[in-house]
């Protein structure tokens, strides 16, 4: 139940990559969109998502490096199938969601790698740990519809998620996997 939260913690991060796949005016499309998380108890995977996030973004394919990407996670609004599980995630040793309600992500770098691939670099604050990730991102488009996806892993113990007994990377694996498919509206042509 307890690692259950720890994955719902890198979930948080997948969330903040999301947002380098916009431009000025752009707006995700909640519906259409969704960050998860895969992590790993006792070697059996665990999947949960998070259903609050927002960005503000302003992204032009054509010029990458003045992006401007801003997430923030209701961490309070993660889902792992039980009700007894999320509660656990808002305790101090997970999420300590009273404390640090949210997590952010604020871009630094924005860098074009092929047509339409981004990697985009920026500071992920997680229950008060800041660490600096670098998110790979794929945008397609279809009309006026562009679509932003990616995966990155990010370590649970980098920011403070599960403390205690739950340090022990043996029930609970570090690596958390997190994974993104964002709907936005108004991004320019690739």
């Amino acid at each position: 139940m307890k690692t259950y939260l720890t994955v719902a913690s890198f979930a948080l991060a997948a969330a903040f990559a999301f947002p380098a796949c916009a431009q000025a005016q752009q707006k995700v499309v909640p519906a259409q969109s969704e960050i998860a998380f895969t992590s790993k108890q006792m070697g059996v995977p665990v999947d949960g998502k998070f259903r609050k996030f927002d960005a503000q973004v302003a992204f032009d394919p054509k010029k990458p490096e003045a992006a401007k990407i801003g997430f923030t996670i209701d961490l309070a609004s993660v889902s792992l199938g039980t009700a007894e599980t999320e509660a656990e995630v808002a305790k101090p040793d997970w999420f300590n969601t009273k404390s640090f309600p949210q997590a952010t992500f604020q871009s630094t770098s924005v860098k074009a790698t092929g047509p339409g691939k981004f990697d985009v670099a920026g500071k992920l604050a997680i229950k008060g740990a800041s660490h600096d990730v670098v998110v790979p991102v794929v945008l397609a488009q279809a009309g006026a519809n562009t679509t932003a996806t990616g995966s990155f892993v990010i370590k649970r113990l980098d920011f403070k998620i599960g403390d205690g007994d739950w340090k022990d990377t043996s029930m609970v694996a570090n690596d958390v996997t997190v994974k993104f498919k964002l709907a936005l509206t108004g991004v320019g042509a690739l």
